[in-house]
């Protein structure tokens, strides 16, 4: 075995004797009376036993601490987490031209993932019951990670977080750590819970009900509950922040692509270079042919008063209306062996929305697709005023039409959820010793369809702008009128050139378990425990985007269908061996061993360990560490994912900014990269081609963890306290081979200070010297790796006449994140730094402090994000821009608060009314100005202008 197993336990050994001493000191000159920890259940232990407290970095989120957060989705209460990571959510308008990522798991509209560390979302494993939830499926592709929005809030009983690698006893994915679902089980009576809210302007208005019953026998219980949950949209265009699209720049970052037309060209009679806009209510225009900006005809130069704002169409706040219906029954059939079956089934409906899609015509517009960027534009077109033709090969550098005749572009989202589940559990006694069984079996699928209205065929396009002899002979063809400024393309016109496309994909899993536990057999400190069991997966994808997009005609961003499956086999084992117990070092030490052999239909197999230690020093002092060995294997959309296209939000180093400024870049090498003197990007967006690879190897992770658990005897049922909890771990993650593309603005950046091939390969330029195509697929990089501080205090005061409180206050310290390529490029991403749309903050903490009398509760959270930093880009130019002279702008520290105060009525089985405030102050968001949407990072902090009240009530009979 690998001597590199054991170095991660030796320091932790070392460091639990370097405290020893000093603990045990204490407890010789302070006599006590013993008391012992609470006894709680665990997620990350197969083995039944009665001691677990403080074995594992565990987190538990009770449903009253849900309840208590005011937040109607699973994904968003967990994302409020301080070791939680940047993961999409409601907040997210993430369809449009946002862009495919490389991985194939597509936009994930309307979804609500968990990130745990900054490791992805795919690195987390999310369990129901302790059994896999299906991936999620968006109807963009073949998700990997899984999208919480798909179990209703109202069947979770409590949420186990497990921030800790567990390869060893779940299999792949659990890199960055577990979550573990618990459903409600044992229910006697009804409950209807019913809230509505909505944000101090009024609008993003939440209302639901939940309904719940339950019933239990002698041998039997049954639960059933059902919910329902609207979210209303909040739109950008209701909040200063987001109203532009970024804040303080004006439209020097809007679209090159506008309602009246812009257009690039070389006029072939005078050979001047233009760069025109119609002159709004010009009708048809005319043109004479002058250069210059002095001009005579129905033309003006373009400048950045003519861009146009996109983001008065976007969504701050993304509607969605879920359904969702569980049952559980299970029965004792003996007083040793229980069968259950569980069902559920969700719907969800959700909706994102962009401006009214561009058409962007020539080689400048660099999107990829063989119809918009190798384009003629007919002379003889009836409306093109400039009397000769457009040929991209030739004349022709720009068009950038934005027909807001078609209105928004407009996704909605249907996703189908059924999840269905049996197996026995038991138990019997052989051997002088109990045993512990259960089987499994599961079958789940997500099914989901997008509808887009709002886009345009290309193709259509392209014959409707060319000879209109051709556009006479084919059917339905109508001419098309770009040139004559907002309101010039006619309802004729719109049904030729604009389809509705319809995309699907779905995610399956189809699984089976089983489990024994038992002890075989007694050493002097305690009995040697143990699990084992066996484990088969089998994954089903596919996504199939409409037919107009497979043959190339789409507008919009361009993807292939993807398909694939695959299977895994695996069998696990785990032992708890005593080393001592009642001793002079302690009162108890346990050595814990896991380990799992994994064999992948696609890639052969593999073997993952885990090793782990706890020295219960004293009654009230737990000192723990783990080391595991992890892996993530290639998800569907990775391995299969056909090639995709992300419009990525990227600064040409070789562009002279949109500000104005000079282009960062090293002059010479722009020339070799063909880009000549004074050019300028004519928008902020790149297409980037994305996609899978057949040939990615897994990744692998090496876990550490190391800190200790301390219920302090002195503060434990005393007069000024009840109880108190401190709770200290150091974690580190090693992941090498990681699975990811390299940020394709530090690959451009690296091509042009380097002109290396390896980094600038994939990426051709036109001969105007734009960006025409930039490949960016995903690779194994290099590694990542991270390692941080969790520092949590509870403190529970005695019950008094003035009522009991309870405060808590956790807090999580980023200490490194390094991320490196293949070939050793740096990447972007470390602690206190803010890139593509996610943020790493060196300390994120949450305190609460909650107070209960008699019938009436109340609590206030304070929610808290250190301060960021993040490249300005072309927005240095800009005092916006904090730092203009570094180019660099902060995102300062950031506190949000909230309350909620509660009376239970005594009626039936008692009503609970509620009523809370998140954001009481109404603190906005920091500005990002390299966010792409809205002005500020959605996956971190609540939306502008985001007070939001909401009342609950809740009645059990």
């Amino acid at each position: 075995m690998n001597n590199l197993h054991y170095r991660p336990l030796a320091v932790a050994v070392s460091l639990c004797v370097g405290l020893m001493s000093s603990v045990g000191a204490m407890a010789q000159e302070t006599p006590r009376v013993a008391t012992e920890l609470d006894r709680v259940e665990v997620t990350g232990s197969r083995i039944k036993r009665a001691e677990v407290e403080g074995h594992l970095p565990i987190q538990t989120l009770t449903r009253t601490e849900i309840e208590r957060t005011g937040l109607t989705s699973i994904g968003e209460v967990l994302q409020q987490l301080t070791g939680s990571g940047s993961a999409l959510n409601a907040k997210f308008n993430s369809s449009g031209n946002f862009g495919f990522p490389p991985d194939g798991s597509g936009v994930g509209a309307g979804s609500a993932q968990v990130d745990l560390r900054h490791l992805g979302a795919k690195r987390v494993l999310v369990l129901v019951d302790g059994i896999r939830w299906v991936n999620e499926s968006s109807a963009s592709g073949v998700g990997s990670a899984t999208d919480l929005n798909t179990i209703p809030l109202a069947i979770v009983e409590r949420i186990e977080v497990l921030e800790d690698g567990a390869s060893s006893l779940y299999g792949s994915d659990a890199i960055a750590g577990v979550v573990n679902i618990i459903t409600r089980r044992n229910f006697d009576g009804a409950q209807v819970t019913m809230n509505y809210g909505e944000y101090s302007k009024g609008d993003g208005t939440q209302k639901g009900i939940d309904l719940a019953w339950g019933t239990q026998g002698d041998r039997y219980s049954l639960f059933l509950g059902a919910s329902y949950t609207k979210q209303d949209p909040v739109y950008a265009n209701t909040r200063d922040q987001s109203r532009l699209p970024k804040p303080g720049t004006g439209l020097s970052f809007g679209s090159g692509s506008i309602p009246q037309g812009r257009f690039q060209f070389v006029d072939p009679n005078t050979g001047a270079a233009q760069d025109l806009v119609p002159n709004v209510g010009s009708g048809t225009p005319t043109y004479d042919g002058s250069a210059g900006c002095s001009r005579t005809d129905d033309y003006h130069c373009f400048t950045s008063a003519d861009r146009f704002n996109y983001a008065q169409y976007n969504l701050l706040l993304t509607p969605s209306e879920r359904k969702g219906i569980f049952g559980q029954f299970r029965f004792d059939i003996t007083d040793n062996l229980q069968w259950y079956v569980k069902a559920l089934g969700n719907r969800r409906e959700s909706t994102n929305q962009a401006a009214p899609e561009p058409i962007g015509l020539g080689p400048n517009a660099g999107t990829g697709n063989a119809f918009a960027d190798n384009i003629t534009v007919s002379a003889l077109n009836p409306f093109n005023p400039f009397g000769f033709d457009l040929v991209s090969s030739d004349n022709l550098q720009f068009i950038g039409r934005r027909p807001v005749e078609g209105g928004a572009r407009v996704f909605e989202q249907e996703v189908n959820t059924s999840y269905v589940a049996t197996g026995l559990v038991g138990d019997f006694e052989a051997a002088d010793r109990s045993w512990f069984w259960d089987v499994n079996g599961m079958y789940s699928k997500n099914k989901a369809e997008q509808t887009n209205y709002g886009s345009y065929n290309i193709r259509n396009v392209n014959l409707a702008l060319g000879d209109p002899a051709i556009c006479a002979a084919t059917p339905g063809c109508v001419p098309l009128d770009i040139f004559s400024g907002e309101g010039s393309i006619t309802p004729a016109m719109l049904q030729w050139i604009q389809p509705v496309v319809r995309d699907r994909s779905q995610n399956e899993l189809s699984l089976f378990t089983a489990n024994l536990s038992s002890e075989l057999f007694t050493l002097p400190a305690g009995p040697l425990a143990f699990a084992t069991g066996y484990e088969y997966r089998k994954y089903e994808g596919s996504y199939q985007p409409d037919p107009l997009t497979v043959i190339g005609h789409y507008n919009g961003v361009p993807s292939l269908p993807t398909s694939g499956s695959y299977d895994v086999n695996e069998a696990y084992l785990e032992l708890s061996i005593p080393i001592f117990a009642k001793s002079a070092l302690g009162e108890k030490l346990d050595l814990s061993l896991a380990g799992r052999y994994s064999d992948y239909s696609t890639f052969g197999g593999e073997f993952t360990p885990k090793y782990g230690l706890r020295w219960q020093v004293t009654d009230d002092f737990v000192l723990r560490t783990s080391y595991a060995e992890g892996f993530r294997a290639p998800s569907i959309g990775e391995l299969y994912g056909s090639a995709a296209r992300g419009d990525l939000e990227i600064f040409d180093p070789c562009s002279i900014g949109l500000g104005g400024d000079a282009p960062r870049g090293n002059a010479a090498n722009c020339a070799a990269l063909g880009v000549p003197s004074g050019f300028q990007s004519a928008n902020s967006q790149i297409s980037v081609t994305t996609g899978g690879n057949i040939e990615l190897d897994p990744e692998h992770s090496r876990s550490f963890s190391a800190g200790f658990v301390w219920s302090p005897w002195f503060a434990n049922n005393t007069e000024w306290s009840e109880r108190f909890d401190v709770e200290v771990t150091f974690y580190r993650h090693t992941i090498e081979g990681a699975i990811q593309a390299i940020n394709a603005q530090t690959q451009l950046d690296l091509c042009v200070d380097s002109l290396d091939p390896l980094y600038c390969n994939g990426i051709t330029r036109a001969n105007t010297g734009a960006i025409s195509s930039f490949n960016n697929r995903l690779t194994n990089l290099g590694s990542i790796k991270t390692d941080g501080w969790d520092v949590d205090l509870f403190y529970t005061l005695p019950q008094t006449d003035i009522g009991q409180f309870k405060l808590g206050w956790q807090n999580t310290f980023v200490g490194r994140y390094e991320a490196l390529g293949a070939a050793g490029q740096r990447q972007p991403q470390e602690p206190g730094v803010e890139v593509a749309d996610s943020s790493i903050p060196e300390w994120t903490s949450n305190a609460s402090v909650s107070w209960a009398l008699d019938n009436w509760n109340a609590s206030w959270t304070v929610r808290h994000i250190s301060e960021l930093t993040e490249q300005c880009g072309d927005a240095s130019a800009f005092p916006i821009c904090s730092d203009q002279v570094a180019g660099t702008n902060k995102l300062a520290a950031t506190t949000f608060h909230d309350m909620q105060v509660g009376y239970k009525v005594d009626w039936m089985k008692g009503l609970q009314l509620s009523l809370g405030l998140n954001n009481v102050f109404d603190k906005d968001p920091p500005i990002c100005l390299s966010c792409s949407l809205n002005g500020y990072d959605a996956s971190t902090y609540d939306i502008p202008r985001g007070r939001f009240w909401y009342a609950r009530a809740d009645l059990r009979f």
